[in-house]
């Protein structure tokens, strides 16, 4: 499978594309900020909502939740696992900057269901370091999604703890699956 990032569209395209990824970014962030105009608005999300996601680049949250700048905060992460990170952003989201619901969204295929614990070791032995992070890899991704649930639920740095729902993308059919907490 291809994409339209890794095939030129036609022979001006192609010219436009020699150099890397990152320099194909930063022209396109060029003509981005020629057309800019300042929306006036501030880092407080309009619904008073934070995603918590997969970092999957097959979920384009925004279309699929139906959402415009400025709607929400988005935090991704690889398996959109609730860790000491995700819960850091939360706090600052719902303390600050005026959060009051969290939803969260893992998918179907993620990557982190055909890896182990054991990748740790893997990096270990290839860099002579073992990292502090855990993988949080999973077989079961509704357990997963109620295990992030409960610990959102459960953090005593969150004040909004009431309205965390999760579900589960199908990343061939575009739907959410809501997931029961229980």
């Amino acid at each position: 499978m291809t994409t339209s990032a890794s095939v030129p569209a036609g022979p001006e395209d192609a010219i436009a594309r020699v150099g890397t990824v990152t320099d194909r970014l930063v022209e396109a962030n060029e003509r981005y900020a020629a057309a800019f105009t300042d929306p006036g608005m501030d880092a407080r999300p309009v619904l008073q909502v934070a995603v918590v996601a997969c970092m999957d680049a097959r979920l384009d949250l925004h279309a699929a939740l139906g959402l415009s700048l400025g709607d929400c905060h988005t935090i991704r992460n690889a398996g959109g696992v609730v860790t000491d990170d995700v819960i850091r952003s939360l706090t600052i989201s719902q303390r600050k900057l005026g959060t009051r619901s969290v939803v969260l969204i893992h998918h179907t295929g993620c990557g982190l269901e055909s890896l182990t614990e054991d990748f740790r070791t893997e990096l270990e032995v290839e860099i002579g370091q073992r990292p502090a992070w855990a993988v949080e890899s999973f077989k079961d991704v509704d357990q997963d999604v109620r295990q992030s649930m409960r610990r959102v639920r459960t953090s005593p740095f969150l004040l909004h703890t009431d309205d965390v729902r999760g579900f589960v993308f199908d990343v061939r059919t575009g739907s959410l699956r809501e997931i029961d907490p229980a």
